[in-house]
């Protein structure tokens, strides 16, 4: 896939709105519930707040809990690898890496140095299953999505470039349009983008039909009953 299956005014959107929001948005465009391809559980963020992370997923798992058993040369030469493929894709790109020692991950990979890198190869940011440290000094307008926070980076070397990754329960394919904040991440079928952004629209105005009474100071069970009616009949 290429960002021109994205219009600028969807992934600028995609980029303001929360990832619940994103999901709900889905199930609109595909008319009705049970859409599940997201994370499961509760993940850690680097910048709570940042816009969303909104890319084509770049694939690779990593280990760290114990040494690789291969040669050092093989080592190095697949992290180089793993950098080139980051470095590609259609753009915009963002990282998503499997640690496959969850849920006993140990290992750092996304700390100060990787997301410096990462970031200048023109990645959005990151998700991972895996550990994420050295929070104070990462580097803005990167955020990463972990499983965890860690001080070691162990073992850390990449097993695998490219292939289906799983990261918290979510199945993601290389090339996959993710869309991820402090709730978790999700992928986007292809088939819901080009309807995707009305489908947002949809679900905020819907949405709106209760905040805007519910925090009204007047604000009622009565007033509840008028309105909610109006809501049930609108969302999906």
């Amino acid at each position: 896939m290429a960002k021109s299956m994205i219009p600028q005014s969807l992934y600028d959107l995609l980029r303001q709105v929360d990832t619940p929001t994103v999901c709900n948005a889905i199930e609109v465009v595909q008319g009705k519930r049970g859409f599940n391809c997201f994370t499961r559980g509760t993940m850690q963020h680097s910048k709570p707040g940042a816009p969303a992370i909104v890319g084509f997923a770049r694939t690779a798992k990593i280990s760290g809990l114990a040494p690789p058993t291969e040669p050092d040369h093989i080592i190095r030469a697949r992290r180089m690898e793993y950098y080139r493929s980051m470095a590609f894709g259609g753009a915009p790109t963002a990282a998503v890496i499997e640690d496959v020692d969850f849920p006993n991950c140990i290992a750092g990979w996304w700390g100060e140095v990787n997301v410096a890198v990462h970031k200048g190869l023109g990645l959005m940011g990151a998700v991972t299953n895996g550990v994420m440290r050295d929070l104070d000094v990462l580097d803005e307008d990167f955020p990463v999505l972990a499983g965890s926070i860690g001080v070691s980076h162990g073992f850390v070397h990449v097993v695998e470039i490219g292939t289906p990754v799983n990261i918290m329960g979510l199945e993601v394919s290389q090339d996959a349009l993710i869309h991820a904040d402090r709730h978790g991440a999700l992928v986007i079928p292809p088939e819901v983008i080009m309807g995707l952004g009305q489908a947002i629209e949809t679900v905020m105005t819907n949405e709106a039909i209760i905040l805007g009474p519910a925090r009204d100071p007047e604000f009622d069970i009565e007033m509840l009953e008028e309105i909610w009616a109006e809501f049930e009949a609108r969302r999906t």
